[in-house]
């Protein structure tokens, strides 16, 4: 029987008060999905509004471009499955065997805040099923608890660090850190240098450091499926 997984992406399309544009990182979504669908794993998209979610602008920028980007740039399939989201809402968690979030600043706004999502990852959890977050993704944990405990709490974990925030000079700007989260909600949190590939696993929790991370982080998930 073909494993499927469901990957979350935001809705979320505005950086704060810049009056710029954000949304997923397409790395963080190109990736992880090939990762993933090249060893015969179907994938469904779902978003909190559902039909097109928005890409960072940025992400989109030749500098930010690799072969998985520009592959997904010429997928029909992959670009059809992105005009059509589901909505977050009508997921069914017994239709799949995990669930990945790709990052972008987006989802620091909508999913960090979505009781819909927070109630998801929980039910994926406690049904023993692999929950992944790459980048700016684990910040959606902020508010996900397990039998009354942050989820985080005394686990494993990595996310985009504090300096790779000061970076891209958004310090300011995101409604929280996520680095700073996870060690408030008492996550034992690690990190190597900026920009570096860096996945943690802890039983069935999956974090990836920063946009490098994605395929690390979904090779991860393919061994716990």
């Amino acid at each position: 029987m073909n494993k499927k997984v469901l990957f979350v992406l935001t809705s979320h399309d505005e950086l704060g008060n810049t009056g710029l544009k954000t949304g997923f990182w397409s790395e963080e979504l190109a990736a992880p999905y090939y990762a993933l669908s090249d060893k015969g794993i179907e994938i469904t998209l779902a978003s909190p509004k559902g039909g097109r979610p928005p890409i960072d602008p940025k992400s989109e920028d030749p500098t930010f471009q690799t072969d998985t980007t520009r592959r997904m740039d010429k997928d029909a399939v992959l670009l059809d499955k992105l005009k059509n989201t589901i909505k977050l809402e009508d997921v069914k968690i017994s239709d799949y065997d995990a669930v990945f979030y790709p990052g972008g600043h987006g989802p620091l706004w909508d999913l960090a805040e979505s009781t819909t999502s927070q109630q998801l990852i929980t039910e994926f959890y406690n049904a023993n099923k692999p929950v992944a977050f790459v980048c700016h993704a684990p910040g959606v944990l902020k508010d996900v608890k397990v039998n009354g405990e942050y989820l985080v709490k005394d686990k494993n974990v990595t996310g985009f660090t504090n300096t790779e925030e000061e970076a891209v000079q958004l310090t300011k700007v995101v409604p929280f850190l996520v680095e700073d989260m996870l060690v408030k909600n008492g996550g034992h949190y690690s990190k190597i240098d900026d920009w570096n590939p860096y996945a943690v696993v802890d039983g069935l929790l999956i974090t990836g450091q920063n946009p490098a991370s994605s395929e690390k982080v979904a090779e991860e998930l393919l061994k716990l499926i």
